[in-house]
């Protein structure tokens, strides 16, 4: 037998067995912690594993009046408490989000260096390479041509270098169709700034999840928040077709991060197990089934 007909066989007997633990690796599964009643909490971690996710949203905390957000990653002490539970426990730590700009204006902020800084700094701290931006404080005055847009960009692009330098990506929450999206990234123009796509905003407005990530493209979706606006679990939810969506993200060869942050059932919303748990393990079973 020939070492190339050897090497051959090789391959595809490793291809046959490949571990489901490798398999996963192309689509993984986190939940936010925010949503989950666990912002910042050391016990975010042990309910991620409870649930059966692969990791976890952090939040940079409550930001209001506050000159920054009110993060306990600046703290030492609690830096080295965070990242050794979430390291002993097997919890990853994909992405830290900005949530406090779900309601105030990028715009108005003129500590937003600073903000965004506290956020780079965090994400060395839990080693997470994407940080998760909401436009949805700024108002609707960006979307179009004028003032407001011309500095959003501007502010975007800037941040966005600052990302980049360190090694890690903004990924921007828009509320945009993806041709929007795609102009507006064009207009910032940096490899900093990315979507942070979220099926809830297309399935909301009427739009087609599969049609716009494909329109998308895979290099500027930098991850996704694969829920849907509170109703039922995402596995009894007619809105939209999962397998679809996986085999456009299939076709597209992205890989990376599906956060769950609502699909909560409307019914039982408090009960965080019950929710959480039955949206990663529907996730799970669509996107960790087979080869990736």
């Amino acid at each position: 037998m020939t070492c190339r007909k050897s090497l051959a066989i090789g391959v595809i007997a490793m291809l046959a067995a490949w571990p489901i633990d490798l398999m996963a690796q192309r689509y993984r599964v986190a939940a936010c912690d925010w949503m989950m009643l666990k912002r910042q909490k050391i016990g975010e971690f042990k309910l991620a594993r409870e649930i059966g996710a692969d990791g976890i949203e952090m939040d940079m905390g409550p930001l209001g009046q506050r000159v920054l957000f009110e993060n306990k990653l600046r703290d030492e002490h609690f830096q080295q408490l965070f990242r050794h539970t979430a390291d002993s426990i097997g919890v990853k730590v994909p992405s830290l989000a900005m949530s406090g700009f779900f309601a105030q204006n990028f715009l108005k902020r003129d500590n937003y260096r600073d903000l965004i800084n506290d956020c780079l700094q965090s994400m060395d701290v839990m080693g997470s390479k994407i940080a998760f931006l909401p436009l949805g404080g700024s108002g609707h005055e960006w979307k179009e041509n004028g003032i407001a847009r011309t500095e959003l960009v501007r502010r975007l692009h800037e941040v966005g270098e600052m990302a980049r330098l360190a090694g890690k990506i903004i990924a921007i929450r828009t509320q945009l169709d993806a041709k929007g999206d795609k102009k507006l990234l064009k207009e910032i123009d940096s490899e900093g700034i990315k979507i942070y796509y979220n099926l809830q905003d297309a399935v909301d407005n009427g739009r087609d999840p599969a049609k716009e990530l494909k329109k998308l493209g895979a290099k500027r979706v930098a991850q996704i928040h694969a829920s849907l606006t509170d109703s039922v679990t995402l596995d009894e939810d007619p809105r939209i077709d999962m397998y679809r969506v996986k085999k456009t993200l299939d076709d597209m060869n992205w890989s990376g991060w599906l956060v769950i942050e609502r699909s909560r059932n409307a019914k039982d919303v408090k009960n965080v197990k019950g929710n959480y748990g039955r949206n990663v393990a529907y996730l799970k079973k669509i996107f960790q089934a087979g080869r990736p």
